[in-house]
């Protein structure tokens, strides 16, 4: 399995499409959903199914979601359990917080709350592998929806010896660190003032224009 790990909450056309390839891909992936034949179709393609309810307080403690590295809540046409799962990986710490939205109000309150991203997915696409890497410009990259991706991307040679913090990626660069990668070494637990070394590649979230900044030359 990848260094990553994902929680992929509501197992819709969306979520479970999104579940699929990134189990496919070799993340680790708990997939959870309220639907007994929800559970059933992924239980064999993730690395753990639970058919469980995301309102029910504590419940997605109880299931270890505070040990994954990045939490998708795609889970919307209910906007209780969109928000309610929302807040409760935001308590538990989840370093990276996803959410779909149904429309512009109800991606307003997830920010509200503390999504790191909102993204809003046609119904019928769900996550797919996006491109391959090699016609990209990146390392890898997954669509999350037409607007947002997740990329892997080698640091530029102007960062190198530079700390995350000096780099502000957020901050100046609009996309959200998930991982650094060096050799067959994947540190999630990001130490603001590590030096970055030469050949590290960046595991980011953002927007699309935002990612097609580090692209490297075809």
């Amino acid at each position: 399995m990848s260094g990553k790990s994902f929680a992929v909450i509501g197992l819709g056309q969306f979520g479970m499409t999104l579940a699929k390839e990134l189990a496919n891909a070799d993340y680790d992936v708990l997939a959870i959903d309220d639907k007994d034949e929800n559970i059933q179709e992924i239980a064999d393609t993730v690395t753990y199914a639970v058919r469980a309810d995301v309102r029910e307080p504590g419940i997605l403690k109880s299931l270890g979601v505070q040990n994954v590295d990045v939490a998708i809540i795609a889970v919307a046409e209910n906007m209780e359990a969109s928000i309610t799962a929302t807040m409760q990986v935001k308590d538990l710490g989840v370093p990276l917080v996803l959410a779909k939205a149904m429309n512009s109000l109800h991606g307003r309150i997830l920010e509200k709350i503390g999504a790191d991203q909102v993204i809003y997915p046609e119904r019928s696409m769900g996550i797919r592998v996006a491109r391959n890497f090699t016609a990209s410009g990146f390392e890898d990259v997954f669509e999350l929806s037409t607007e947002f991706s997740m990329a892997e991307f080698r640091i530029p040679d102007e960062w190198v010896g530079k700390s995350l913090s000096e780099i502000r990626l957020r901050e100046q660069h609009h996309i959200n660190l998930v991982a650094v990668k060096h050799g067959d070494s994947v540190n999630v637990n990001l130490n603001p003032a590590e030096k970055l070394e030469a050949g590290c590649i960046l595991v980011a979230v953002g927007k699309n224009e935002d990612l097609n900044k580090f692209r490297k030359p075809l």
